[in-house]
């Protein structure tokens, strides 16, 4: 907890970043902060439910795995884009591609090779077809 006399003088001792990062994540709703005078403080404590730590610990899984699905998205729609479009890229190349990002994604997702074949598979292998004309 940082005390000062006013906002300037925060902002003047340098930790302007940490109250940057505070004031971020305030206003995405994931911290509850009372403000009072310069000084913030946590809300939650001893006296609080203990069950708001089992919330913000779910909350904290369910954000990993968006982020992780997000990651995958992208990873899947960049391959795609290289596979269709990349001039110099030979088959082999495209299948190692294809290959390591399936690797990738079940590395994120051990559990996921059924929607990874579902997802992302025929895709692929619709994009080789057309881009390499084979059957």
């Amino acid at each position: 907890m940082t005390k000062c006399n006013s906002p300037g003088e925060l902002l003047s001792r340098g930790s302007w970043r940490q109250w940057a990062d505070d004031e971020a994540q305030r206003r995405q709703g994931r911290a509850h902060l009372i403000v009072i005078g310069c000084a913030a403080h946590p809300i939650g404590g001893p006296m609080e439910n203990s069950d708001a730590t089992g919330k913000v610990a779910k909350l904290s899984e369910a954000e990993e795995e968006a982020r992780k699905l997000r990651r995958l998205q992208v990873m899947m729609s960049m391959v795609m884009s290289v596979i269709s479009q990349d001039p110099d890229l030979t088959i082999e190349e495209a299948s190692e591609m294809a290959a390591n990002s399936k690797r990738a994604a079940l590395a994120m997702f051990p559990d996921k090779e059924f929607a990874y074949d579902i997802l992302y598979k025929p895709r692929l292998q619709r994009l080789m077809n057309e881009r390499f004309r084979i059957q």
